[in-house]
């Protein structure tokens, strides 16, 4: 049987918890790892109707997008409904996990849901982020460094975007003396030995480098490894926030708007006055994302696609670009299909489900 644990594996795989926001609570929220799994219903929120819903399919996980502890609670007296929710998942023996900002980061992630159902192409990270890349450099004999760097790859080491297994080499002259309680791989203890040696750099994600660092021990043939890890402020194309995108075609701007409302199922689009006749080049966030107009606008977007604009904020299209506020349900609401998807075919040992639940608490009168 699989367990929680088994599952938070496999969706930390797509989205690491590292990539989450600070202030943000995404991972297993409650429940223990160890339980056994007998199905799993996939929401946007949870609340008490999810957790009913839960119970009545049998699923005794619930995989969401929105933390349903966000703030922290200081107690659990029902006074309102997270605590309601909570609650009731506790005493029905019900789990609950949720991938929110790491899964809003990366690629085929939130941002590239979206991006999907409108269609676009060329999709790229928006706001890549910067400190999530690492550079270990180590010293190996050149007969092994190649046996050394390929375990390395396989751990997760030297992708830089599309390219992988990426290192740099330099070959040089290493020495060491070994003390009389060492065991050399190479020379004799008590003398002083020269070896040639590859110097050998490889980029590596951040949340990798325990992984990778335990498989330098494993793999490599000397006793004691040199090696230094850096931090680095490049910025990681594959990881950061929003996408951008190119229609196949340029579209009139209210054929544009009627796609949008259609393919996202918004009740309303809230939009500024367009500054381009066509649309072609599509910037999307999901959720509140105004954080991200200005990366929008030096990729040169013509309508940035996203929610919780206030009215003031509505001012800073400055003519340049079109903002449309498509509201932060109907942005989001089709995560919880990316979960499905991504988790289907991958156990087989019990029901995956999506909630049937709508629980967009903003109401439209038409």
């Amino acid at each position: 049987m699989s367990q929680i644990k088994d599952i938070t594996r496999v969706l930390e795989k797509l989205a690491p918890l590292s990539y989450q926001e600070s202030y943000d609570n995404a991972g297993l929220l409650v429940g223990s790892p160890e339980t056994e799994i007998t199905g799993i219903l996939f929401s946007l929120d949870v609340t008490e109707e999810i957790v009913t819903e839960a119970k009545n399919k049998n699923c005794n996980l619930i995989v969401a997008h929105h933390p349903i502890i966000f703030k922290g609670l200081k107690r659990l007296n029902g006074s309102n409904y997270v605590e309601r929710t909570v609650i009731k998942a506790i005493k029905n023996d019900i789990a609950i996990y949720a991938s929110h900002t790491n899964l809003d980061h990366v690629k085929q992630g939130v941002n590239w849901k979206i991006a999907e159902r409108l269609g676009l192409e060329n999709v790229k990270i928006l706001s890549p982020k910067s400190q999530l890349l690492k550079k270990l450099t180590f010293f190996a004999p050149k007969a092994n460094s190649q046996a050394v760097l390929e375990a390395l790859f396989e751990a997760g080491a030297g992708s830089i975007g599309q390219y992988h297994n990426c290192s740099f080499k330099l070959e040089g002259t290493g020495t060491f003396l070994p003390d009389e309680s060492a065991h050399p791989f190479i020379g004799t203890a008590g003398n002083l030995e020269e070896v040639n040696e590859h110097r050998i750099e490889v980029m590596l994600p951040a949340h990798l480098e325990s992984r990778i660092i335990s498989v330098l021990h494993q793999v490599h043939p000397y006793e004691a490894v040199a090696y230094y890890m850096h931090a680095l402020e490049n910025k990681n194309q594959e990881v950061g926030a929003g996408a951008i995108g190119e229609l196949s075609e340029a579209m009139e701007v209210n054929d544009f708007l009627q796609l949008l409302k259609s393919r996202m199922n918004a009740g309303v689009v809230k939009y500024t006055a367009p500054f381009e006749k066509k649309i072609k080049r599509v910037a999307v966030c999901g959720g509140a994302g105004s954080f991200l107009l200005s990366d929008a606008k030096r990729a040169n977007a013509d309508v940035f696609v996203t929610a919780d604009y206030k009215y003031h904020e509505f001012f800073d299209a400055e003519n340049n670009i079109m903002i449309c506020d498509i509201g932060h349900y109907e942005s989001e609401v089709f995560t919880k299909d990316l979960l499905y998807h991504y988790l289907s075919g991958k156990f087989s040992n019990f029901a995956l489900c999506l909630s049937e639940v709508n629980t967009n608490p903003v109401k439209y009168f038409f």
